[in-house]
């Protein structure tokens, strides 16, 4: 047994560090710890538990918004297709960029709840108006086409930009006058929202989406979203839904004990900045050696343009994803870095990154 443990031990060592995401690790310490304290405590079943009403509590006031709706559900592909479909009438659609979560990496969740998604290429995963008027140009033979009725957009998106407050409140603004909503996915909203390069508030996240989530599972907790709903119109009966599709956990305090804990002490937000202050340390070591990139990003997602000499010298020791091929010679890399990522692992691979030159 002991040569056993010993040999799995030695394996581990060997493993690589991963860039790949940021939710290889478990959870942050004190998510363990608020767990472990409230084990025993009987509590409330389906979200009525005093955590999780604590949770959304902290959510609302952090964002400024008292007439919320806060649901807590387990993933970020559970919370889109929950929301999307909520929202959605069957000859109803989506629109989203090319690189949204949703088109590229949720294995038709949203199509298979019935609900056409049209992708919109964009050159940094932002949406504009003009994309959706675009689409909406396309689809004027009524009732023989959809009808588009959801904006859906990623802050940060899924090429580690973010929107400044002019772009999203312009887009919301062009939402209302259209009959639109907008929806915000925030896997990593929390990276958005504490870039450097950020001028949102958290009061105008809410003010300008009709609906966003908060995501857990990518910065710090063991898993779970945060969906908050800020239009009144979309918030009735939206409990029914998160039944039907699984959303509605029995153990709802698990959720809540989580959140409750990140929104206290705003720890949330200081572990998504530890996340980009670290990547933008290795940024800084790529751009040193007269690297490019595939998009300027100041969040936690990087995209170094390499060679394929030094893709496999980096990925000696790291993993990482080979995410775009420029050419026949060059691709680029996405790294991530996360809440766990430690100023040692970075030092390293900066040494490593400096042999590239």
């Amino acid at each position: 047994m002991k040569h056993t443990l010993d040999h799995l031990r030695l394996q581990e060592n060997k493993m690589k560090y991963s860039f790949k995401n940021d939710y290889s690790e478990g959870a942050h310490p004190r998510i363990l710890d608020a767990l472990t304290k409230h084990n025993l405590t009987q509590q409330s079943g389906y979200g009525l538990d005093e955590y999780s009403l604590q949770a959304a509590k902290f959510i609302m006031e952090k964002f400024d918004a008292p007439n919320a709706a806060v649901h807590l559900v387990s993933g970020g592909t559970q919370a889109n297709l929950t929301v999307i479909s909520a929202f959605l009438r069957p000859h109803e659609s989506v629109v989203a960029a090319h690189t949204g979560h949703i088109f590229t990496n949720e294995s038709g969740a949203i199509e298979a709840t019935g609900h056409k998604i049209h992708s919109v290429q964009t050159i940094d995963g932002k949406l504009r108006p003009a994309d959706v008027q675009n689409v909406m140009n396309e689809h004027q033979n009524i009732p023989h086409q959809l009808k588009q009725r959801l904006v859906y957009i990623s802050n940060s998106t899924e090429t580690g930009t973010i929107y400044s407050k002019q772009e999203l409140q312009e887009l919301y603004e062009f939402c209302k006058s259209k009959n639109l909503i907008l929806f915000m996915d925030g896997a990593r909203l929390g990276h958005a929202l504490t870039a450097v390069t950020n001028d949102l508030t958290f009061a105008e996240v809410a003010k300008f989406t009709d609906a966003f989530y908060l995501g857990g599972t990518k910065n710090g907790a063991l898993i779970g979203e945060a969906i908050i709903i800020n239009n009144p119109a979309l918030q009735d009966e939206f409990g029914f839904h998160l039944k039907q599709k699984g959303a509605l956990l029995a153990k709802g305090r698990l959720l809540g004990i989580q959140f409750q804990e990140l929104m206290r002490d705003n720890l949330y937000f200081e572990l998504a900045d530890h996340a980009n202050r670290q990547a933008m340390k290795i940024k800084a070591a790529f751009s040193e050696i007269g690297c490019d990139f595939l998009s300027e990003t100041f969040t936690n997602q990087i995209f170094p343009v390499l060679n394929a000499k030094q893709i496999e010298l980096l990925s000696e020791n790291f993993d990482f994803y080979i995410w775009k091929k420029i050419n026949n010679e060059k691709s680029a890399i996405r790294l991530i870095t996360s809440w766990a990522t430690t100023d040692e692992t970075v030092a390293g691979f900066i040494n490593e990154i400096k042999k590239l030159k």
